[in-house]
């Protein structure tokens, strides 16, 4: 299939590129670093750059459309002006989704559990109840919602806590983990905020399935099938790592300033399950990490 990536050269993208290109025709674009993208056909495109955008597809002309693109850092988004955030987040996302339909693709997009209400239990549902606590994720469900306004082919993907290795660039909290762990440094963890974490193999192998799997228009929590917290994921890592887990430092979400209160948008998987899509513990998917990681 021909398949479109935006994001290229995020922490997804990277993962996405190597291995969607095994079987299928990829072109992927990136805003600044490329990552690995330059080992494909790929492109630097600013997301908001729209006539550069429709050009790009024009000549491509994709089956799919896979929409990682956006400024994810919570922080970031608290340091950036808002109508830049709205700018890239949500009319961005309307654009590709106005774009899929004209060129008739499907548009998989990844939003975000933290769309969630983390105050409503455990486990929940796609049909729980949604109060974004950050500013981050008010804009990916808007994106969500200017999807749903324009698009007739799409899957939406509420994406839960990544982990595993960022790479060419692209870093993220578990890098900063194993180093410090690696090299018998304390590391400090929630032990209070709870997730279903998935590993960025399984996230990129998943959305292979699902570019081949005949479904449209549908919502899907996208995580693992354990509801852990940030404590116990590290801890898990220790375990099949070898570190120590003396090193781990309980603290509590809010103890730091800035973080988004949601305590719990762990997410039931039950419907992406039904779908034939198998999914590995924490416990195989870390084993998995730590056999392909090449520092």
């Amino acid at each position: 299939m021909r398949i479109f990536i935006t994001g290229g050269s995020g922490l997804l993208g990277q993962y996405l590129n190597t291995l969607l290109s095994v079987d299928n025709e990829i072109f992927t674009i990136f805003n600044s670093k490329p990552g690995n993208c330059n080992n494909y056909d790929s492109a630097k495109a600013d997301i908001t750059d729209y006539n550069r955008i429709h050009s790009l597809l024009n000549e491509f002309k994709p089956e799919v459309i896979i929409h990682t693109a956006a400024i994810s850092s919570v922080q970031m988004v608290d340091k950036l002006p808002s109508k830049f955030v709205y700018e890239v987040n949500v009319n961005a996302t309307r654009n590709l989704a106005e774009l899929s339909s004209a060129f008739n693709s499907k548009l998989i997009y990844t939003s975000t559990d933290l769309v969630y209400a983390g105050y409503r239990g455990s486990m929940l549902t796609e049909d729980s109840k949604l109060i974004p606590a950050s500013f981050y994720a008010e804009t990916k469900l808007m994106g969500e919602e200017k999807i749903k306004e324009v698009s007739d082919n799409y899957v939406i993907l509420r994406t839960g806590l990544l982990y595993g290795f960022g790479t060419n660039g692209a870093v993220n909290h578990f890098n900063y983990l194993y180093q410090n762990l690696k090299n018998n440094k304390p590391v400090k963890l929630f032990y209070d905020q709870y997730r279903t974490p998935l590993s960025l193999w399984e996230a990129a192998r998943i959305i292979s399935s699902l570019v081949n799997m005949n479904i449209q228009n549908e919502i899907l929590n996208f995580g693992g099938k354990e509801r852990v917290s940030r404590l116990e994921l590290c801890r898990q890592l220790c375990l099949v790592a070898g570190f120590d887990c003396s090193l781990l430092e309980e603290i509590s979400m809010y103890d730091i300033p800035g973080i988004p209160d949601a305590a719990d948008v762990s997410m039931n998987t039950d419907k992406l399950q039904s779908l034939g899509i198998t999914l590995k513990n924490i416990n195989e998917s870390l084993k998995e990490i730590i056999e392909k990681y090449i520092p």
